[in-house]
């Protein structure tokens, strides 16, 4: 064999063992699993090196394990994304390993219809982004540059009693009242307005913390509650207005995004998605969708009485009369606002 040979068969030799000394770690876990089932997690290096031990943890919350495996009951967490994360030691060193993975609903939604029990005027040139329901009367939000705007309106005769219109840079969104202050959204401006509820004067305003949209505006009695255009449902301090946590909405197959204006009717948040006739029913601890009430009927409805110039023109805008337990829907430059109720197929 000749030097030169001799010292190729060297290099190879020692590439070899490198290689199958070389540690390569996999996180073993489902991409997806339902929040019923128990979940399994685990390290293993796929050139089967030993490992001394390993520390895991779900969004950085450190959960137990034995040996180079975790199993957990996921019941308690809220559904969609969460990151697994796994310290691995090994000779004198370690390494981190990440992993996504997807809390997904344990059952599909409920399935609802809905009847009609009362019909009332609305003002059609209303570009509608937040409706709410306050000792007798509907408030509402408009949007678009230019016409944005909050009113105070008849909820028989859909007479506006009260406007004030906003400055035309800004494109208004979702409203809510909240300790008797009127607070309103503003889509891509980062801010919101808080104003005096009796006289519609503007008294404070606030920057959104984490999300970079405002789309639906409703409250829980404690918190604010937001929606971003996204899956995603913010909780904020009424104080602070900050963004302090979030739920995701999710079925058992899919997140849900676009969720829109938002109410909290009987300890639920109810939502309108955007470019869709139907209304969500989310659970506010988990995310789980628990019902999707169909309304497409409702638009065609509509559309017999009137021509929506827009493909804009869809359902949005939901209030709840707390005291008699009445739901009110209407759309974006609709004529008629419904008093409905949902019925459960």
């Amino acid at each position: 064999m000749t030097s030169k040979s001799s010292i190729g068969l060297f290099i190879l030799l020692i590439s070899l063992l490198s290689c199958k000394s070389e540690y390569k770690f996999v996180l073993n876990a489902p991409k997806k699993i339902k929040i019923t089932n128990e979940l399994t997690i685990s390290v293993t290096d796929k050139n089967k090196n030993p490992i001394d031990s390993i520390s895991f943890s779900i969004d950085r919350k450190k959960i137990k394990s034995t040996g180079n495996t975790a199993t957990l009951k996921i019941n308690d967490y809220k559904l969609g994304k969460h990151i697994i994360t796994a310290i691995v030691f090994y000779k004198n060193k370690t390494k981190k390993v990440t992993k996504p993975i997807y809390f997904m609903a344990d059952s599909s939604p409920e399935i609802y219809t809905y009847k009609i029990i009362n019909t009332y005027p609305h003002d059609k040139k209303a570009y509608t982004q937040g409706l709410e329901y306050h000792n007798g009367y509907l408030y509402e939000g408009t949007g678009r540059k230019g016409s944005s705007s909050i009113r105070k309106v008849e909820l028989e005769t859909g007479k506006v009693l009260q406007q004030h219109n906003i400055d035309a840079q800004y494109f208004g969104e979702g409203i809510t009242i909240f300790n008797n202050k009127l607070f309103q959204l503003t889509w891509q401006s980062g801010k919101g307005f808080i104003y005096n509820l009796e006289t519609f004067e503007q008294e404070k305003e606030f920057k959104y913390t984490k999300s970079r949209e405002g789309w639906g505006l409703t409250h829980n009695g404690e918190k604010l509650i937001k929606s971003d255009g996204t899956e995603r449902i913010w909780f904020l301090n009424p104080e602070t207005l900050k963004e302090e946590s979030y739920i995701e909405a999710y079925t058992d197959k899919q997140k849900v995004e676009k969720l829109n204006e938002l109410e909290y009717i009987n300890g639920k948040i109810y939502a309108n998605r955007w470019q869709l006739n139907s209304i969500l029913i989310i659970n506010p601890k988990t995310g789980k969708v628990e019902g999707v009430v169909n309304l497409n009927s409702l638009k065609t409805l509509i559309q017999k009485s009137q021509k929506l110039e827009d493909t804009d023109d869809v359902l949005n805008g939901i209030a709840f009369d707390k005291e008699n337990n009445r739901i009110f829907i209407t759309g974006k430059h609709w004529s008629k606002l419904y008093e409905i109720v949902f019925i459960k197929k």
